[in-house]
């Protein structure tokens, strides 16, 4: 196998993902952001390439952890959005059907696209101790895999909220939203579902476990919502102070600017808790399946695990998620043929649709600026 230097893998990454811009109209100022995580020596024979949609400094800690596992191992890491990764693999697959030129492992927390890529017959099996030690609900058909849970919290700034004034539950939620006072007007954040994988999947779970999910919505509107395609960028609008509180965001960014000094708090819904999975796959065209194997293997087992919760503040998959600290009851979203439900091109039209008449985002006021698909 040819070795290659790290400047030589980023220059590769670089014009795979200004490839992947113009490809997929991705805008290229953004492309150029998309980080890559380099770890091992530079002329190791053995290159692992994975592609994730996890915050690289959310995942750093695990990253590092393997790489002193296996210190022979190249690691070449590279941050990119739900959508990207998917459409890649699509798009790959259509131009050079049966090459291996695709990543080794993917990790997105779209959970649903993640399956259809499976169901697509664009990921291949693996068995092993450690996959077959899994729930049912995180392993499905021996091809998706979750090696991390993620709860989806409402979180606050708590400049502007005090915690008995934050709510606990959906219902205060919408009482509060419904306030005359108007406390969150134009003070509430969440994840514009067109153009994030992950808030759509987490707004239609919440339509398929709450049946007052449209109201919430409309409260939402009512009150000037703003939407943003990643966690992130809503997270950093609280933590500035510019919104009160943010809806359906991940707990691990959270907490992570909350150990960086960030004046947030979070609340796992006492209602329920949204627990959905970063959802792995090694890719039919991937050019090492046996070191994906190896890395998918660590990130199952007992340590992987331990250093999953550790560093990146998610919930273990094994064992199962239960009842949380806070008393907030978990519902893991199963990996499996339901996700694509929603992915059914008529019902998300009709979704979409919905959505954005029920967040009143044409009613005379703008929408946060969205510069690309993200998580």
């Amino acid at each position: 196998m040819r070795m290659l230097s790290c400047q030589a893998f980023r220059r590769r990454a670089t014009a795979a993902l200004l490839g992947l811009a113009m490809t997929l109209a991705i805008p290229l100022a953004h492309a150029r952001d998309y980080e890559v995580l380099t770890l091992g020596p530079d002329d190791a024979r053995d290159v692992l390439v994975v592609d994730a949609s996890t915050n690289t400094q959310v995942f750093l800690g695990v990253l590092r952890d393997f790489s002193a596992l296996y210190p022979t191992i190249r690691l070449v890491y590279t941050e990119l959005p739900t959508q990207v990764l998917y459409d890649a693999a699509v798009t790959r697959a259509e131009a050079t059907p049966g090459s291996l030129d695709g990543p080794d492992v993917v990790i997105s927390s779209s959970m649903d696209l993640q399956a259809k890529l499976a169901n697509d017959g664009l990921a291949q099996p693996h068995v092993s101790q450690e996959t077959l030690a899994l729930p049912g609900w995180a392993r499905w058909r021996d091809e998706v895999f979750s090696i991390g849970a993620e709860a989806m919290v409402m979180a606050y700034n708590t400049q502007a909220l005090t915690s008995e004034q934050a709510p606990r539950t959906r219902r205060q939620l919408l009482a509060m939203l419904r306030d005359p006072a108007l406390p969150l007007q134009g003070r509430i954040g969440t994840y514009d579902v067109e153009h994030s994988g992950i808030g759509y999947l987490a707004a239609t779970q919440d339509t398929r476990l709450d049946s007052m999910a449209g109201t919430l919505l409309s409260a939402f509107g009512a009150n000037a919502v703003v939407v943003d395609p990643s966690a992130d960028e809503t997270l950093d609008r609280l933590a500035r102070g510019e919104i009160s509180l943010a809806y359906n965001v991940l707990e691990s960014y959270a907490l992570r600017r909350i150990a960086d000094g960030a004046p947030l708090a979070v609340a796992r819904p006492e209602d329920y808790t949204l627990v959905v999975s970063r959802a792995a796959i090694i890719p039919k065209q991937a050019r090492r399946p046996d070191l994906a194997a190896k890395f998918l293997d660590y990130l199952l087992s007992a340590r992987g695990q331990h250093i999953i919760v550790r560093e990146s503040a998610m919930l273990p998959v094994r064992p199962l998620p239960g009842a949380s600290t806070d008393g907030a009851p978990l519902r893991p979203v199963d990996l499996g043929v339901g996700l694509l439900v929603y992915l059914d091109e008529l019902k998300k039209s009709y979704f979409l649709r919905t959505w954005h008449a029920a967040l009143c985002l044409d009613c005379g006021r703008p929408a946060a600026a969205l510069e690309s698909a993200s998580e």
